[in-house]
């Protein structure tokens, strides 16, 4: 079983739009693909992102088709907020975390996992999102996004990801302000990684070479 583990530089930059198009692109590779959203935020009755992501993965995996949305999280709260602060009562474990990931592990070759937020975000006060990251050992996308100043979130991101020796691969999201990202970030981009490539043209061709 190998785990992929999709995380952003920050709230609302496109992780469950990229999830649906990974889950889509690998069933269409043969891969029988698990979802595993650990936390979602903003809850109120079903978790919406993890309702999306389980609706498509049980189109490729049978064995996911009896499960509920709220059965690939770990935990839901009311609250919009970074986990920690969405827990108002601290009830969040760790280990009940990863006993729920050991759970869908066994359904599947290949789990996907969203996290909350970006990759500093708490869960508990003294362990992030990107604490999860390294824990589980996993092979980590960083969606980045396209309105002005993405730049510095996306050179932050990976200031973090490398002080833990975390590998990583990373893509752009070409949605918000997408018709100033040509001008004001895109030639930093091309300067500084030339062979940086976007949600929207490029999803496949990683596909292809994680399968490798």
């Amino acid at each position: 079983m190998q785990t992929l583990f999709v995380s952003a530089t920050g709230t609302n930059v496109g992780k469950t739009y990229t999830m649906l198009q990974l889950i889509e692109g690998f069933a269409k590779k043969g891969v029988r693909v698990g979802v595993f959203k650990p936390i979602e935020t903003g809850v109120q009755g079903e978790p919406e992102d993890a309702a999306l992501l389980l609706q498509s993965c049980q189109k490729a995996n049978p064995k996911f088709k009896t499960l509920k949305p709220k059965e690939i999280t770990a935990y839901t709260f009311a609250l919009p907020a970074a986990p920690f602060c969405a827990d108002l009562h601290h009830s969040i474990r760790i280990e009940k975390i990863i006993e729920k990931y050991d759970q869908l592990s066994s359904l599947c070759d290949l789990l996907l996992i969203e996290g909350a937020g970006g990759l500093m975000v708490p869960i508990t006060k003294d362990f992030m999102m990107i604490d999860l990251i390294k824990h589980l050992q996993a092979k980590l996308l960083l969606v980045t996004s396209s309105r002005l100043g993405c730049i510095n979130d996306t050179l932050l991101s990976m200031e973090a990801l490398r002080s833990r020796n975390i590998s990583f691969d990373w893509c752009v999201n070409i949605h918000q302000e997408k018709e100033l990202f040509d001008t004001v970030s895109k030639p930093f981009y091309d300067a500084a990684f030339p062979s940086w490539w976007s949600v929207q043209a490029d999803l496949n061709t990683f596909i292809n070479s994680y399968l490798l």
